[in-house]
C-alpha cells in the first residue's frame, strides 16, 4: 500500500485554512466564527505533523499537542463567552456586541 505523499497533506491543510478563514470574515455568528478558528488551528496541526514526519523529528508532534490544548481552552472561553452572552443580550450575532460593558 503506498503512502500518501506528503503535498496531500499540505492540500488538506491549506483547504481547512482557508475555509476557516472565509468562516472567520464572512460570519457574523459568534459560534460559527469559533468553529472557523477551530478550523484554521487543526489545519496548522496537520502542518506540523506532516513536517514532523517528513523531518523525522519529534517537535512537530509536540506543537500538535500544544494546538490541541489551545484549540480546547479557545473553545471552552469562547462558548463560556457567548452563553453569557446570550443569557444577557439575547443575541450572539458578533455585529451587536459593540462593548464589554452594558
Amino acid at each position: 500500500m503506498a503512502a500518501v505523499p506528503v503535498y496531500w497533506y499540505f492540500v488538506l491543510s491549506m483547504a481547512l485554512f482557508s475555509l476557516g478563514a472565509y468562516g472567520y470574515i464572512s460570519q457574523k455568528s459568534g459560534i460559527k466564527v469559533l468553529m472557523s478558528i477551530e478550523l484554521m488551528l487543526n489545519a496548522a496541526a496537520i502542518n506540523f505533523a506532516a513536517f514532523s514526519n517528513v523531518f523525522g523529528a519529534q517537535d512537530g508532534y509536540v506543537f500538535v499537542l500544544f494546538v490541541i490544548a489551545i484549540a480546547a481552552a479557545e473553545a471552552a472561553v469562547g462558548l463560556a463567552i457567548y452563553v453569557n452572552l446570550f443569557r444577557t443580550r439575547k443575541t450572539i450575532t458578533i455585529s451587536r456586541v459593540d462593548s464589554l460593558r452594558w
